[in-house]
């Protein structure tokens, strides 16, 4: 009877305490748990509400994406396409008789050797990064055998082409390429993406992508998050061929928006023909009719000079919006002597003030103002774990989706997803950080309820975001074209 009597209370105790997560949801979740836990009644009920910080800050997002205003109809990007044969990079590098040694960064690679070193270098940083192989016959070797490897894989590749492939799965879209397109990479792209004829070539260009997945190791290396190396012998995008037939298609395209990209190509190019090319780029970018607006997608970079000359020669001045990611982006200040230059390196997750720091820098020394008439008014920065979107007030709209846009992208690209799989992804950016190292700035909080944050700095708006990261990422490579071309896709220009 007694026992009887023990059952019957704890049972009206355990129906009285669902009653009360019913009735009263806004009650703290540990005081409900501890007096489940109290009576000893086994895993306490999920109360209504009591999602995952993953769950809630994807419903958060969805609700925060709304189209602009006033949308994008015809969009040009140019100039870097080649055909991306994707393979491991550990298994590649096994078939091709080498093995581990000291890890080393080569600026351009001329040897076997040399690929070896800067694949393990950046592989136990778990780093992305871009090289120019300058040995043809080597290149050759090397592409054929990555080609014919099993599990190799051919995507579509260059930013321009990736950045074309994502605006053209929206058929609303009208979508413009230029490029070294050869007949592997045209069988590639998507219908709705319209090639020049002076655009096609016999040949195609190849990137050879070494993928390596977060905790794979090879000798004493172990990468600490997924990531590629690419290289490439690549002469037309090096020279930046298609530049002007990209320029001459406008006319007739009539675009509403002009996407650049390539010019890190060019490090493997000579420096009179790099300052040439520049000059023609920014006299290309001056040719087009004011009001469009023009986005630059930078890529990685080991050439100083180069980036300097970049930030200085009029290029930043005449594009609208940059594209850039965390290597880029310290890259850039220590070339033109921005803030937290002589950091050598992030230490992990790039510091959001720091980055905060180095955005306001570009923006205030090289973006438009009462006394300059720089056109560049938007930044997108993107890392693995959260994405910045810093514009100057008064020329942009729709910014918060358009940030949250790119970072959803990020999640459901690398995990091959149609949308955010909550199981799939973990959110990974700091709980709190700071919005500014060279200022008192503000200390923020992060809350998945409302993971788009905003904050202002002398005329500038920064909108941050974490990022869900794909745990099982199915492929690395194109995510950040992804991302700028999202972000610009829901992005709205003000009309000068």
């Amino acid at each position: 009877m007694a026992l009887w009597r023990g059952s019957a209370c704890a049972g009206f105790l355990a129906l009285a305490v669902g009653c009360v997560f019913l009735l009263e949801p806004e009650l703290p979740g540990t005081a409900l748990r501890s007096l489940w836990s109290s009576l000893r009644l086994g895993p306490a009920p999920v109360p209504p509400g009591s999602l995952s910080p993953e769950s809630r800050l994807a419903a958060a997002w969805d609700a925060l994406i709304v189209q602009p205003a006033r949308r994008w109809r015809r969009v040009a990007v140019g100039v870097n396409a080649c055909v991306d044969v994707v393979i491991s990079g550990v298994k590649l590098l096994q078939a091709l008789g080498l093995s581990p040694g000291s890890g080393r960064d080569h600026a351009v690679l001329h040897s076997r050797s040399d690929l070896e070193e800067a694949f393990v270098h950046f592989m136990g940083k778990g780093a992305a990064a871009e090289r120019f192989f300058s040995d043809r016959e080597t290149f050759h070797d090397i592409a054929q055998a990555a080609s014919e490897f099993p599990g190799a894989q051919h995507y579509v590749g260059g930013n321009a082409a990736l950045i074309g492939q994502k605006f053209a799965a929206n058929p609303d879209l009208k979508v413009l390429l230029c490029g070294p397109i050869g007949p592997k990479l045209h069988e590639l792209l998507d219908d709705n993406v319209f090639v020049p004829p002076e655009s096609l070539q016999e040949e195609d260009e190849f990137h050879l992508i070494l993928e390596y997945l977060a905790g794979e190791e090879w000798g004493p290396f172990k990468a600490p998050q997924a990531n590629r190396f690419i290289f490439s012998h690549d002469l037309s995008n090096g020279a930046m061929n298609m530049l002007e037939v990209f320029v001459s298609s406008l006319e007739e395209f009539q675009p509403d928006l002009v996407v650049l990209s390539g010019l890190h190509m060019m490090e493997g190019q000579s420096k009179e023909l790099q300052r040439k090319r520049l000059l023609e780029v920014v006299t290309s970018i001056s040719d087009i009719p004011t009001g469009i607006p023009v986005h630059l997608e930078l890529a990685s970079m080991t050439n100083r000079e180069l980036m300097s000359s970049i930030v200085h020669q009029q290029v930043f001045p005449a594009v609208a919006s940059l594209g850039l990611n965390e290597q880029e982006l310290l890259f850039l200040s220590q070339s033109a002597s921005g803030p937290h230059a002589s950091l050598s390196s992030w230490d992990g997750v790039p510091d959001v003030g720091m980055v905060s720091d180095i955005l306001f820098w570009i923006l205030k020394e090289h973006g438009r103002s009462k006394s300059r008439s720089s056109d560049l008014t938007r930044i997108h920065f993107h890392t693995l774990v959260y994405h910045i979107l810093a514009t100057v007030d008064g020329h942009w709209a729709n910014q918060l989706a358009a940030v949250a846009a790119g970072a959803r992208v990020a999640g459901t690209q690398a995990c091959a997803t149609e949308t955010i799989d909550t199981n799939r992804v973990s959110l990974r950016a700091p709980q709190e950080f700071m919005t500014s190292r060279l200022e008192p700035g503000s200390r923020i909080v992060l809350n998945p309820n409302k993971p788009v944050v905003e904050w202002h700095r002398e005329g500038v708006t920064f909108h941050f975001t974490p990022v869900l990261v794909c745990k099982d990422p199915v492929r690395t490579v194109g995510l950040g074209d992804a991302i700028s071309a999202e972000g610009l896709f829901y992005s709205e220009a003000y009309p000068d």
